[in-house]
């Protein structure tokens, strides 16, 4: 089972993500699910959303709370909701920011933490496209890139489903700038796969 856990603000689509994450996952082969958070969801409040894959059925319901990867779609957010906690030493933090993997690791306070940590300039690559300040569809295109759990392809299916026309094309456009750009910072980490990005990653 592979679970993900989504951190950003209201307005930026995290609990869309979720369940784009859900349905990317399902065209995967995987069984899949979204799970929203219930809170507070007023515009710039912090919001938190859940997905889980598995190659069986899915029976359980509950929030997240031992994440495999975490998504920071708001990197104001490190100091704010704990985005490492129940992380294992094996996980994975994917964060919205032009920072570099130390710097995440101070705002968070977990310098000794041994997840991994890719950053990503999630933001101004959807805005280039988008025009809006919600990054999900580059988000997610990191996670594909980092992992191999879902495909570009599958991102940018369920986008254009569910917004069809110019902004589902933008999200798709956004989508393939950024699984480009973590891909490339791996084949510069000269590792050719996996959860590598020289520049952006830091073990």
């Amino acid at each position: 089972m592979r679970q993900v856990r989504i951190h950003g603000r209201g307005g930026q689509g995290v609990v869309t993500a979720a369940e784009m994450l859900a349905r990317a996952g399902f065209l995967a082969g995987h069984e899949a699910q979204a799970i929203p958070s219930f809170g507070s969801e007023r515009t710039g409040a912090p919001v938190v959303a859940y997905c889980r894959f598995a190659d069986s059925p899915l029976r359980t319901r509950e929030p997240v709370l031992h994440p495999d990867v975490v998504l920071v779609q708001d990197p104001t957010l490190l100091a704010a909701v704990e985005p490492f906690a129940g992380l294992g030493a094996h996980g994975l933090v994917i964060v919205n920011t032009t920072a570099d993997a130390p710097t995440v690791r101070r705002d968070a306070g977990v310098e000794g933490s041994h997840a991994t940590v890719i950053t990503i300039p999630a933001m101004s690559i959807t805005m280039s496209h988008l025009g809006k300040p919600k990054p999900a569809a580059a988000m997610l295109a990191a996670y594909a890139a980092a992992t191999g759990d879902i495909t570009l392809d599958a991102i940018a299916q369920v986008f254009r489903d569910r917004f069809p026309g110019k902004v589902g094309d933008a999200n798709a456009h956004a989508a393939e700038e950024a699984y480009a750009y973590v891909r490339a910072e791996v084949a510069g980490d000269g590792g050719g796969g996996g959860l590598a990005a020289a520049g952006t990653r830091e073990a």
